[in-house]
């Protein structure tokens, strides 16, 4: 996927597709950009714990991490 369209050209070519056909784009779309927040937030998720089992952050409550936002 290394081929790069201009955005004009893409909404240019999303005219040409009927009704039903850019209802279903839409959707492929809606699908692939939950996926790939979901994908980006398990990412986060791995990267998190693995700091947590290096040590380099520890819990806090809610409380202190209020405290430490506000500062």
């Amino acid at each position: 996927m290394s081929h790069s369209m201009p955005f004009a050209d893409v909404l240019e070519a999303a005219d040409q597709l009927s009704q039903d056909e850019q209802q279903e784009l839409i959707a492929i779309l809606n699908h692939r950009l939950a996926q790939a927040g979901r994908q980006r937030l398990a990412a986060e998720v791995q990267e998190s714990r693995q700091e947590f089992a290096a040590g380099r952050c520890s819990p806090t409550t809610p409380q202190e991490l209020i405290r430490e936002i506000m500062k």
